[in-house]
């Protein structure tokens, strides 16, 4: 078996994915590589490597020798996509931004040509919720879902997400309430601009799928609410006044590392639910990495490739909870 290369691996989602691999799949090797590895604490029994993903003919050393790559950083995401298929090599990308994705499917016929498999939707959001939509849609056969996110405020996360969640602000309208597990209880969730809402009508052939994020922290909801408004939208345009606040929000942490996600689909519910979503985005991708070898070459999302009620419970295995059955009260 070739090697795994983590690109992005020293963050959070990085260093969960790899520890699994190494946990789970002994004697492969794995290779956390990223900008700076001296500057990063080592991820046990892995390989470390200086990669600039935007360096070609680096990035093409890098691939020597590796089986399949696990993208955990948004850095030309393409071109490193297309580096990795033009040589065999299989992908996977955990970005939860739709025009990185869209670029990623132009490469199918490329994959399908070279023998490649090219996941996306690979984490909680996207992931998770492409599979809980799935599950629900062939339950109700309304042909549209609504999903609600539910992250946890306080756990730690880099600036490269915490911008991506800035830039995200105002960019949908609408709003609605979603029954989460406890301990959150009813909340509203504002609608937000994840990846899943955009594929899953084309990969599913379905209508309608509406997305909306709430954070544990019913102020920092509150605050991201009042962010959505034009005036403060202006406002964190300002280049300056933007990298304070993600400065800000990076020292600063109002809630706990809970999360959850509910799907609801006319009256058919699902959800999944624990504490870390870095480390079930980075399960997710282990799993996923683990079930490539039965996989068809070509670009796909996650949804389209595993069988939702047999991944999400293996996943859940892992400390999570699980509810693949629970019916949507009508006032919700």
């Amino acid at each position: 078996m070739g090697a795994i290369l983590v690109l992005g691996g020293y963050g959070a989602v990085g260093r969960h994915a790899a520890a699994a691999l190494v946990r789970d799949s002994p004697g492969r090797s794995v290779i956390v590589a990223g900008r700076d590895p001296s500057a990063a604490r080592p991820v046990p029994g892995t390989t470390a490597m200086r990669v600039d993903a935007s360096d070609a003919a680096g990035l093409a050393g890098a691939l020597e020798g590796v089986e399949a790559v696990l993208m955990c950083a948004e850095l030309d995401n393409a071109a490193v996509a297309r580096a990795c298929l033009e040589r065999g090599v299989h992908y996977l990308d955990v970005s939860a931004s739709h025009p990185v994705l869209a670029g990623i499917e132009e490469l199918d016929e490329l994959a399908v040509r070279r023998g490649a498999t090219a996941v996306l939707s690979v984490g909680l959001v996207p992931g998770v919720t492409n599979l809980l939509v799935r599950h629900c849609v062939e339950r109700s056969g309304t042909g549209q879902a609504r999903v609600g996110v539910l992250l946890g405020s306080g756990e730690q996360h880099g600036p490269s997400a915490i911008r991506w969640t800035l830039d995200g602000l105002g960019r949908l309208e609408g709003s609605w309430a979603m029954r989460f597990p406890a301990p959150f209880g009813e909340r509203v969730v504002h609608r937000f601009p994840f990846s899943d809402q955009y594929t899953l009508p084309r990969t599913l052939g379905i209508g309608q799928v509406a997305t909306g994020l709430a954070l544990d922290s019913r102020l920092t909801t509150a605050l991201l609410a009042a962010a959505r408004g034009p005036a403060v939208g202006r406002l964190l345009r300002r280049p300056r006044v933007r990298e304070a606040l993600v400065a800000a929000l990076g020292r600063i942490h109002l809630g706990g590392d809970g999360f959850a996600v509910t799907v609801r689909s006319g009256q058919v519910r699902a959800g999944f639910s624990g504490r870390l979503q870095s480390r079930a985005t980075g399960l997710t991708a282990a799993l996923l990495l683990r079930r490539l070898p039965g996989m068809p070459p070509g670009v796909r999302h996650v949804e389209q490739l595993v069988e939702p009620a047999d991944f999400l419970t293996e996943l859940a295995a892992h400390g999570f909870e699980l509810d693949l059955g629970a019916q949507a009260r009508p006032s919700a």
